[in-house]
């Protein structure tokens, strides 16, 4: 049964890394010693030693200790394996060009599937969804595909934000962007706002946190759902 947090993002502002969802955190990977961390996104072009030092200093405050899947000779051993992944969030496209590079795509929807707890923040969650066209970030790479994990029926866009009516910025919001998807595509996408994550346990997806998240669907306005609310219609 799929057990994961979908977070927007992994930092909230005047807030550590992780540090606003580690009590949830710690329930979720209540029975596991060491998760397997995926530091592929790299924020800020760090490496994928510092990114992972980053995590471990975050998940050794609920006493889990954190390996970076770049030490491993075969990502898909090590993903089988793993008793909990985690995504880091940084660059979608720079991510998900990896994971392809390394055939690690299939091994995490497989592991996830059966069970193996999962937590994905900001580009991390971005690759829950069907595809990575809702992301945030610049093509500064070019994937094989955009087509991403699928352990959600929809897509993410995580950072959600809103128009800011006392801005004199006049390029497009968040949610003409989003708009513009919808167009040319017909899944939902879904906008987390930064502080909510979804849970999914098995086929239920339950949004958490304190804010309500825009909801796209195809030929529909754009509409809210409040927190502990499920989307499981989302199709």
């Amino acid at each position: 049964m799929k057990n994961m947090i979908i977070a927007s993002t992994s930092t909230l502002f005047d807030s550590g890394y992780l540090e606003y969802i580690l009590d949830d955190l710690k329930s979720h990977f209540s029975n596991v010693q060491t998760v397997l961390f995926i530091p592929y996104a790299r924020p800020g072009g760090i490496t994928h030693d510092e990114y992972t030092e980053r995590a471990q200093a975050a998940f050794s405050k609920i006493n889990i200790n954190v390996v970076g899947l770049h030490t491993f000779k075969k990502a898909d051993e090590a993903i089988a394996q793993a008793e909990a992944i985690f995504v880091g969030g940084g660059n979608t496209f720079v991510l998900v060009s990896q994971l392809y590079k390394v055939n690690a795509i299939q091994p995490i929807i497989d592991a996830v599937n059966t069970g193996t707890p999962y937590l994905g923040t900001s580009a991390g969650s971005n690759i829950c969804g069907l595809t990575m066209n809702t992301t945030n970030d610049m093509p500064i790479v070019y994937p094989p595909s955009f087509k991403t994990l699928g352990l959600v029926p929809f897509n993410i866009n995580p950072h959600y934000l809103d128009p800011d009516t006392t801005s004199k910025h006049m390029g497009e919001t968040r949610e003409t962007r989003i708009k513009e998807f919808m167009c040319y595509n017909t899944q939902p996408v879904v906008g987390l706002r930064e502080g909510s994550w979804l849970e999914v346990k098995g086929n239920d997806i339950t949004l958490k946190g304190t804010l309500t998240a825009r909801i796209f669907e195809h030929n529909i306005e754009p509409y809210e759902v409040k927190p502990e609310n499920n989307i499981n219609s989302l199709k």
